[in-house]
């Protein structure tokens, strides 16, 4: 934060939605769904999941992409050009956590959900209407850095996503464009569609990207992890291979997707099966 202006920013502690930086230092001022409060800075979390090297290793093989690297990556979330999405199993989800690692299965970031309250934690352990909430995440990287700030809102139907950068800025958005059959996604950024999410069968289990021109620039795939796991947990694990070097809006709505393929995307089979 060397050389930012005093303003709002997306909590780098992970804890709400925004913290207040001084200009110098992170403050305690917070504040989550519009309502402020305190608390001190201290050491954010950065999710990890216990999951060996190996596992992220066979998941890239599962999805086609071993050894098929389009270019060198760059050691980022924005350079890489295979991201493994691992969600952390759990019995019962109530805070969205991923790992996100390279093809070498090494951790170069994560997403993890900010601002939730009791009442929302609650509401998503005794019901299904969670996927009707707002749901924030912030995309970090291995130093728990935020590099962007996600925002799925309250839906009934259709589904969109708000992307920013961590000051808040809008970057583009990710908006359902249908309801039946395979889902598709625009991506929109400053009010033009500059590409699409395109699932490939009615389960949105696997999508294609595509740019402006209808050329895929990138493909998500789901790995299987084992019937008693899918059974029994929340666990859904993700490649993402992108085709070649992206830059602007369209990268960061691509790596905007592969992490939120969970939250924005997965969820809504519920209501759209």
């Amino acid at each position: 934060m060397t050389n930012a202006a005093p303003g709002w920013y997306a909590d780098p502690f992970g804890r709400h939605e925004v913290r207040y930086y001084d200009g110098s230092t992170w403050t305690e001022h917070v504040a989550s769904h519009g309502r402020q409060s305190t608390d001190p800075p201290v050491q954010g979390h950065v999710p990890t999941v216990d999951r060996a090297p190996e596992k992220v290793q066979r998941d890239v093989q599962r999805a086609g992409t071993a050894g098929q690297a389009a270019f060198a990556g760059g050691g980022s979330l924005f350079t890489e050009p295979v991201l493994v999405v691992n969600q952390k199993a759990k019995l019962i989800e109530v805070n969205n956590e991923y790992a996100i690692y390279d093809q070498h299965a090494r951790q170069i970031g994560a997403v993890r959900q900010v601002g939730q309250s009791a009442l929302k934690k609650a509401a998503r352990v005794l019901t299904s209407y969670d996927q009707f909430m707002t749901h924030k995440l912030q995309v970090v990287d291995v130093n728990g850095a935020p590099v962007l700030a996600i925002t799925r809102p309250a839906k009934l139907v259709k589904s969109k996503v708000v992307v920013q950068d961590p000051r808040g800025n809008e970057i583009g958005q990710l908006v359902q464009q249908n309801v039946f059959g395979k889902i598709r996604f625009g991506l929109i950024a400053g009010g033009q569609q500059i590409g699409s999410i395109n699932a490939e069968n009615w389960r949105a289990w696997n999508f294609s990207i595509r740019d402006h021109a209808d050329v895929e620039v990138a493909r998500i795939t789901k790995t299987w992890e084992g019937l008693a796991k899918t059974m029994f947990t929340t666990a859904d694990n993700y490649v993402v291979q992108i085709h070649r070097p992206l830059e602007g809006p369209l990268q960061a709505l691509v790596v905007a997707a592969a992490v939120s393929v969970d939250t924005a995307l997965k969820q809504d089979q519920r209501g759209l099966g």
